[in-house]
């Protein structure tokens, strides 16, 4: 019989939790707040079943008060070398793990050092307020008997996992390799409504470039880098599911998590097609939006050029009037300069003549400005 969590079936009697993943409504907002550095929790499961729990410091834990045969779930956030360490020691881990588990700040990936697996994941919410996608960090460490989440910044609190995968103890029987798949699973689940946000925010941009409203092409750059960071992670998750879907006849992955892991697959697929389309339509908005800016741009260097013709215009109008007001003044202060020898002062053609000149001159300038569009 298939278990209840791989066909996501919900039972009558058990109300949905954030982390049913056909509500895909994820469970992002329930993230961490608690302190650095402060006691880890640790778990026993004896077949699927909770058989002690723990709230101890780092240094006081040791393997050996793991009852025989179970399965230890240690939960810590953000421990210090000096904690990871001790973890090392109790568990002998190898020293690449410690340095990743304290830095963080570790790019998804899957790798394996001997006999313990040691994964890393990016999650991720959409913040509504700030419409902006927050990414945290989840580092698991795997062992025959243990298993150790790491929770880093913006990392979601994975006691909605354990709570779910409680509920079902078949499942969670089945080892470590289960609470990695679950961690995954939840993971993915919380994609889902980052996914819708994102979309929602593809609206209202779109709203936005054809009625240009506010700083457009800020928004457009902003909403790519966060897609293109969570296109990453995706990638990077799928890949990792990759490597344990390869892993299976070697490992000895029994069919229940094969089909649990193959369902999770499925879902990240489902999420890369959409960020997919997200990115193409991303690229078609900015695209519009450097066509409309540059039409913008090109009816203001028109309206900038034809201004500039209305006052080249004015200002040959202008300057032709003011020429052919200029020569008659120019003959007419000649003549009123009284000096005593101008002969055409005393001849009795002179007045006409200076009178004819005035007007010539005004006449030839007005026609000749005229015929060059001056006036």
């Amino acid at each position: 019989m298939r278990l209840v969590s791989l066909q996501r079936q919900r039972r009558a009697d058990t109300p949905p939790t954030p982390l049913e993943p056909e509500a895909h409504e994820g469970h992002s907002g329930r993230h961490r707040s608690k302190p650095v550095n402060q006691p880890m929790n640790v778990t026993f499961y004896d077949q699927g079943h909770s058989v002690g729990e723990l709230e101890i410091a780092v240094e006081d834990y040791t393997a050996d008060q793991a009852p025989e045969g179970a399965m230890a779930w240690i939960d810590i956030e953000a421990p210090s070398m000096e904690q990871m360490e001790h973890l090392a020691e109790a568990f002998n881990l190898h020293e690449l793990v410690i340095e990743d588990a304290v830095q963080g700040h570790q790019r998804p990936k899957l790798e394996r050092y001997g006999q313990s697996l040691f994964a890393v994941v990016h999650s991720a919410r959409y913040r509504e307020a700030a419409e902006e996608v927050e990414f945290g960090e989840l580092q698991l460490i795997l062992g025959d008997e243990y298993v150790t989440t790491i929770s880093h910044k913006n990392a979601p609190d994975l006691k909605w996992v354990r709570a779910r995968l409680e509920r079902n103890a078949d499942l969670l029987a089945l080892g470590p390799e289960a609470v990695l798949y679950g961690v995954i699973d939840a993971v993915v689940d919380d994609y889902i409504p980052v996914v819708r946000g994102l979309e929602q925010d593809i609206d209202e941009i779109e709203v936005a470039v054809f009625s240009r409203v506010g700083e457009v092409s800020r928004r457009i750059y902003e909403l790519s880098r966060e897609v293109a960071d969570f296109q990453r992670a995706a990638r990077a998750l799928y890949a990792m599911l990759g490597d344990l879907t390869a892993g299976f006849a070697k490992y000895g992955v029994t069919t229940e998590l094969q089909e649990y892991l193959r369902d999770v697959t499925d879902h990240l697929t489902e999420v890369r097609n959409r960020l997919d389309d997200i990115h193409a339509s991303l690229r078609d908005i900015l695209t519009v939006n450097a066509t409309l800016v540059a039409q913008e741009q090109n009816e203001e260097m028109r309206a900038m050029t034809e201004a500039t013709n209305a006052e080249n215009i004015q200002t040959k109008k202008i300057t032709g009037w003011a020429a052919i007001i200029f020569a008659p003044t120019v003959i007419a202060g000649m003549y009123g300069m009284n000096f005593d020898y101008m002969p055409e002062t005393h001849w009795y053609f002179g007045y006409p003549m200076a009178v004819g000149m005035m007007i010539g001159s005004a006449a030839v300038l007005y026609a000749w400005f005229k015929r060059s569009n001056w006036l």
